[in-house]
């Protein structure tokens, strides 16, 4: 099996990662991490969805792929320039609302609604304000990060801060995670109704 192949990449995704590659963003999400995006997103029929950095809406392309007609997504970036990007390509699309807003004020905004997915690609919401993020995830619902792996973009000492979330989310009363040490690295976690 070749995980790399017939991965059906939506439509869009080719001029994203021009304009991606361009801009020189190197944060964005890759085809692997896309996928299984998308996948997750077909679990949750009627779903509110939220995204913690847009950044060139690669990943926003395929969790739009994977959600129905009767889903919502919420996408948050704070850096204008690679959100345009997204927006240029991406916001025609009804099921989702852009906002450019620093991402702990921005959850912070958030509070007392209630998401059935959380992609965290960014600080505020996986390495910082991490309990206001998962405060809004459903029973049920699913958070999702990635970078987990070494990647040759981190700044030195990230990998302290990696090592932190992973223990951190491996202690949660009330998550039930699984780790894959897989593409970029990913873990998923699902809120349990109950703590164990």
């Amino acid at each position: 099996m070749n995980d790399g192949i017939n991965l059906h990449s939506p439509t869009v995704i080719g001029v994203i990662q021009q304009e991606t590659m361009t801009a020189g963003f190197s944060m964005a999400s890759e085809p692997q991490t896309g996928s299984l995006l998308r996948t997750l997103a077909a679990t949750k029929p009627s779903g509110a969805f939220l995204e913690l950095g847009t950044g060139t809406g690669l990943s926003t392309s395929w969790i739009l792929d994977g959600m129905d007609q009767y889903s919502t997504l919420v996408s948050v970036d704070s850096d204008e320039q690679v959100q345009a990007i997204a927006r240029r390509h991406l916001d025609h699309d009804p099921r989702v609302s852009f906002h450019l807003a620093d991402g702990a004020t921005f959850l912070e905004s958030l509070s007392g609604r209630k998401f059935d997915y959380i992609f965290a690609d960014t600080w505020p919401g996986k390495y910082d304000h991490l309990a206001d993020a998962l405060a809004l995830l459903k029973p049920g619902g699913l958070y999702i990060v990635d970078d987990m792996r070494p990647q040759a973009n981190w700044p030195s000492g990230h990998d302290l801060k990696v090592a932190a979330l992973i223990a951190t989310l491996e202690q949660w009363s009330d998550l039930t995670i699984t780790k894959l040490n897989w593409a970029t690295g990913l873990i998923i976690a699902t809120k349990q109704s109950c703590p164990s």
